[in-house]
C-alpha cells in the first residue's frame, strides 16, 4: 500500500469516526431534551356498570330504535346515556332483541293442529337483558299430504 493511499484510508477512518461521534452527541443531546413524565395517578371511579333498557323502537314494533343506559356513582362524569339499537322484524322478536338462543331441529309435525315445533337453549343475553332459558316456538307444517281415499 502507497503512503498516499495509507492517507486516503486514514482520512475517510477520521471522517466515519468522527461522523460517528456527532450522531452519538447529537442522539444524547435530543434524549436528554426529554423530560421524565411523572406517572399519571390511577383514579380508582366509584363508577359503576351500565345497566342497558331493552330496546324500544322508533316507530312500530321493530326496526331501529333506542336504549337508555344509567350507572350510579358519585364522582361519575356521566350517568345517563342513549343508544341506538336495532329489533329484527322476524318470528324472533317475540323473545326480545337481546336474547339469542340455540335451536333444536324441527320436530315432527302434529296432523291435530298441523303445527311442528321446536326449543330453543339460552346462548347469550345482550346488555343484562332479562330472557326466559329456554323457549319453544311453532310454525305451519306446510302442505299436509292426506291420505288418498281409496
Amino acid at each position: 500500500m502507497s503512503s498516499q493511499q495509507y492517507q486516503q484510508q486514514r482520512r475517510k477512518f477520521a471522517a466515519a469516526f468522527l461522523a460517528f461521534i456527532f450522531i452519538l452527541a447529537a442522539v444524547d443531546t435530543a434524549e436528554a431534551g426529554k423530560k421524565e413524565k411523572p406517572e399519571k395517578k390511577v383514579k380508582k371511579s366509584d363508577c359503576g356498570e351500565w345497566q342497558w333498557s331493552v330496546c324500544v323502537p322508533t316507530s312500530g314494533d321493530c326496526g331501529l330504535g333506542t336504549r337508555e343506559g344509567t350507572r350510579t356513582g358519585a364522582e361519575c362524569k356521566q350517568t345517563m346515556k342513549t343508544q341506538r339499537c336495532k329489533i329484527p322484524c322476524n318470528w324472533k322478536k317475540q323473545f326480545g332483541a337481546e336474547c339469542k338462543y340455540q335451536f333444536q331441529a324441527w320436530g315432527e309435525c302434529d296432523l291435530n293442529t298441523a303445527l311442528k315445533t321446536r326449543t330453543g337453549s339460552l346462548k347469550r343475553a345482550l346488555h343484562n337483558a332479562d330472557c326466559q332459558k329456554t323457549v319453544t316456538i311453532s310454525k305451519p307444517c306446510g302442505k299436509l299430504t292426506k291420505p288418498k281415499p281409496q
